[in-house]
């Protein structure tokens, strides 16, 4: 099995920073992809950004130029630095990564549990 825990959500004022961090453990063999999404209330889910197991990164045009995502693949943690947040980047953030377990040998799709973010003066 494989346990994701995040940590970094809060209230920040507009133009604050926060820093999300995901940690994976449990019986991992490797990792894939890692992202970040988001989801406000009565809206759907969105990807934020995502990070590839070659470092290739993409982000959604809303936080381009705000947000960075990034890996510890040592720790198997993913990050995501946020920059003059803005009120609409109020959300619960969930990290999601693409892991293959020592059992099955196959990628499989893990979400965290999801930290709120909340920006507001």
């Amino acid at each position: 099995q494989v346990q994701l825990v995040e940590s970094g959500g809060g209230l920040v004022q507009p133009g604050g920073s926060l820093r999300l961090s995901c940690a994976a453990s449990g019986s991992i063999f490797s990792i894939n992809a890692m992202g970040w999404y988001r989801q406000a209330p009565g809206k759907q889910r969105e990807l934020v950004a995502a990070i590839t197991s070659g470092g290739s990164t993409n982000y959604a045009d809303s936080v381009k130029g705000r947000f960075t995502i990034s890996r510890d693949n040592a720790k198997n943690t993913v990050y995501l630095q946020m920059n003059s947040l803005k009120p609409e980047d109020t959300a619960v953030y969930y990290c999601s990564l693409v892991v293959t377990t020592a059992q099955a040998m196959a990628p499989d799709d893990y979400w965290g549990q999801g930290t709120q973010v909340t920006v507001s003066s």
